[in-house]
């Protein structure tokens, strides 16, 4: 096949196809005697591959999976599909532990007018030094009164409920910080109870395309030499 007749089939350019093998997710292309490439079943096969993983393990894990195998590092594949997993059971974790937090919150623990920051780190048991980094790091955010002073609004005093749970179950910053965003701003149990189950959902596409990412990546395999 020609770069074109193998770009056709997936909607791509054929400057996308020489990329894909420049970047090593695809093999290494033979070429004829005037240079021009010629791509096989194989080429076929790995890059169905890489389009069925992408949706999943995300574009950049996707292209580091395919040029281990392309370069013959099957363990390193492996233990990166292997941790991409890993990464889905912890976010999917999270959203349980959001869910459980949030019925064991007491409406008082997060309503009433705002706190300073000093007030709400004792609250939490924790030094105002960690409510400051969580902060820096977005899980936070907070206003400033007259003189300067953080405030923090009632949905922000949830949000600091929520986050210090989740860290104490030991859930990761990048996964807190997913959420909070789709439940910032609402203190409608409806509203947070739809956003839980948005989230859940689009774990269980990202699954179901893992599941289909890895039978393309079987069969590109079977024709990879061991």
């Amino acid at each position: 096949m020609r770069p074109i007749d193998l770009a056709r089939g997936h909607g791509l350019s054929s400057q996308a196809v020489r990329n894909y093998e420049e970047s090593g997710l695809l093999p290494p292309a033979d070429r004829t005697d005037s240079g021009h490439r010629r791509y096989t079943r194989r080429h076929a096969q790995a890059l169905a591959a890489f389009l069925a993983l992408a949706p999943g393990h995300g574009h950049a894990t996707a292209s580091a999976i395919m040029v281990a195998v392309n370069e013959g590092r099957q363990d390193d594949a492996l233990d990166l599909i292997d941790r991409s997993h890993a990464g889905l059971v912890s976010a999917r974790a999270t959203v349980d532990a959001v869910e459980t937090t949030l019925r064991d919150l007491t409406v008082q623990s997060w309503d009433g007018g705002p706190i300073s920051i000093g007030p709400l780190a004792h609250r939490l048991g924790l030094q105002p030094a960690t409510v400051r980094r969580w902060e820096r790091e977005g899980l936070l955010r907070t206003t400033r009164d007259h003189q300067g002073h953080r405030v923090y609004a009632p949905a922000d005093v949830r949000d600091a409920h929520l986050v210090g749970q989740l860290r104490r179950a030991g859930h990761t910053i990048a996964d807190i910080r997913l959420l909070l965003d789709e439940l910032r701003d609402t203190r409608d149990p409806a509203r947070i109870t739809r956003a839980l189950a948005d989230r859940r959902r689009a774990l269980d596409t990202r699954s179901r395309a893992m599941l289909a990412g890895a039978a393309a990546l079987h069969r590109y395999l079977d024709t990879v030499d061991p």
